[in-house]
């Protein structure tokens, strides 16, 4: 089998995991009609949170949120261009 042959039956493979019917890469790897619905996960749910980043004591400030489950997701400049502003989120529970 060559590398292109490899890589249809691997790409084969990974719809067969994402639900969709595809035909067989091979006649040794036939497809599995595999209904879509069973393989739907829930979507995750997101909660966010805004905060003022004082630049004095950054790494306290991060740390602290992320022990309460917060993951940074950005950092801009605040409205006043001096200060810093985070972004945050961790899924709902």
């Amino acid at each position: 089998m060559d590398a292109a042959e490899v890589l249809a039956e691997g790409v084969a493979e990974a719809l067969l995991v994402m639900g969709a019917i595809v035909p067989p890469a091979s006649p040794a790897h036939p497809a599995r009609a595999v209904p879509a619905l069973s393989r739907v996960r829930a979507m995750t749910q997101w909660e966010y949170l805004t905060a003022p980043l004082l630049i004095h004591n950054t790494k306290q400030i991060l740390d602290n949120f992320g022990a309460d489950g917060w993951e940074l997701v950005q950092i801009v400049n605040g409205p006043d261009g001096t200060s810093l502003v985070a972004y945050f989120k961790r899924p709902k529970s």
